[in-house]
């Protein structure tokens, strides 16, 4: 067996996504970040792996998230009827960020994370952005770096749209956010319930993660070096002596 690690770096943009950690049919929420159980559902499905097949390589991998372009919170209304007597459901309420854009990474053996690629580039079941209504934009699929979580994040290039791009100081670097399973350096982190056990709809399991944020710095692609002001060569008034 392949015991080399590799990391698989993902693409998510949209014009809505969603991607909730606790939720209920009245009122569904989103963070402000896709979570590891939706993007491992991303890869299952993708995979064609049914809603109770075995998860425990999938939710095995690391992972991280990098706000590419942090979108904008939206709330939305919607309503039900029952199919039996027609009645009226409660209206429910739902959120999405509109108009984001993030990078995804997951880490593990090099053998499935090419696996991975593959099923990305074909997959099964087609991606959604945390729910059925949620298609991507792009292509999700970006490539395969050798290493590790952090230094993937750090090399993968800004995927924010132009118009984001223009819309930012165009100093030479911007600065990111990214959070997930990093290196802990004194952090003590935060958890979220967002850890995959099981995607059954008879008994759906989320266990408890440990996450941690953190900053990478990239280069503007649209950033311009300062420079200071260099007088040129020739003296105009050289031409009025003698």
């Amino acid at each position: 067996m392949n015991r080399r690690t590799s990391v698989l770096t993902l693409c998510l943009a949209g014009p809505l996504q969603a991607w909730g950690t606790s939720s209920r049919f009245v009122r569904r929420s989103t963070e402000r970040a896709p979570t590891k159980s939706g993007v491992i559902g991303l890869l299952a499905a993708a995979q064609g792996r049914e809603r109770d097949a075995d998860l425990s390589d999938l939710a095995a991998l690391r992972f991280a998230v990098r706000l590419d372009q942090p979108g904008t919170r939206v709330r939305d209304f919607q309503t039900a009827r029952h199919l039996d007597t027609d009645a009226s459901m409660p209206v429910s309420e739902r959120f999405y960020l509109s108009d984001a854009v993030f990078v995804a990474a997951v880490e593990g053996a090099a053998d499935l994370i090419d696996e991975l690629l593959a099923a990305v580039r074909a997959p099964v079941f087609l991606p959604f952005l945390g729910r059925r209504s949620c298609p991507p934009s792009r292509p999700v699929d970006l490539r395969i770096h050798r290493g590790n979580l952090a230094a993937a994040l750090r090399s993968e290039p800004w995927q924010a749209s132009i118009r984001w791009q223009r819309r930012c100081p165009r100093d030479r670097r911007v600065e990111l956010e990214v959070i997930g399973d990093l290196a802990a350096d004194g952090d003590p982190g935060e958890r979220q319930r967002d850890q995959p056990l099981s995607f059954d709809p008879r008994h759906r399991r989320y266990g408890l993660r440990e996450v941690r944020t953190t900053v990478v710095s990239l280069p503007h692609p649209l950033g311009t070096a300062r420079r200071s002001f260099v007088p040129p060569a020739h003296d105009p008034m050289s031409l009025l002596e003698g």
